[in-house]
């Protein structure tokens, strides 16, 4: 596999038009919204669920062991596509390569949220913790990214391997991830802090 050791930058040029007869393959930006204001009502409906909802010792434990499950499938995702980002960041990989993986692994990311989402009603979170509500939002910012990252790859992938990069867009994916990170790492510290009082 052939590594990109320099790639120009351009720091004003507009992403290149598809060419003539071949669709431009984004989806539109209400579409997105729509889902950031769905995932929000989801989260907010699963924290108001959570109150009423009065698990026994046993299934919280089975909730319990199928959080963490969903923990390793959506953050293992998240962390391989977020290495193979920084990597085209640092010039070593193409960036079909980001692009590929990403999309491959959209499911698992989506997956490891969902299964988060909904093992946490059963795990009695204290939503008058300070703790939870930081947890909360973090979960709330790294759902919010992975819409916009998913914008952020389809004009990504408008650029071949070795057409130049805007810098606004290497900076926009750096800071994606850097949100990516943080959030996943935050919310996972803090489960971790609130399992242990």
């Amino acid at each position: 596999m052939a590594l990109i050791t320099e790639r120009p930058l351009v720091t004003a040029a507009p992403a290149p038009l598809p060419t003539v007869g071949e669709p431009e393959r984004t989806t539109p930006l209400w579409v997105l919204v729509s889902l950031g204001v769905l995932s929000s009502g989801i989260i907010a409906g699963a924290c108001w669920m959570s109150g009423h909802v009065h698990p026994d010792t046993t299934l919280q434990t089975v909730a319990r062991f199928f959080h963490v499950a969903a923990l390793i499938i959506g953050l293992g995702a998240v962390l391989a596509v977020d290495w193979f980002g920084i990597l085209w960041l640092l010039g070593k990989r193409r960036l079909s390569d980001i692009t590929g993986t990403a999309c491959a692994l959209q499911i698992p990311i989506w997956l490891g949220m969902a299964g988060l989402v909904v093992t946490g009603l059963f795990l009695r979170p204290n939503l008058g913790s300070p703790l939870t509500l930081v947890k909360l939002g973090l979960v709330l910012a790294v759902t919010v990214n992975g819409l916009y990252a998913h914008w952020l790859g389809q004009r990504l992938d408008r650029y071949g391997d070795d057409a130049p990069m805007p810098r606004h867009l290497m900076v926009q994916s750096g800071l994606a991830a850097t949100v990516s990170q943080t959030g996943w790492w935050g919310a996972t510290l803090i489960g971790f802090l609130n399992s242990q009082s």
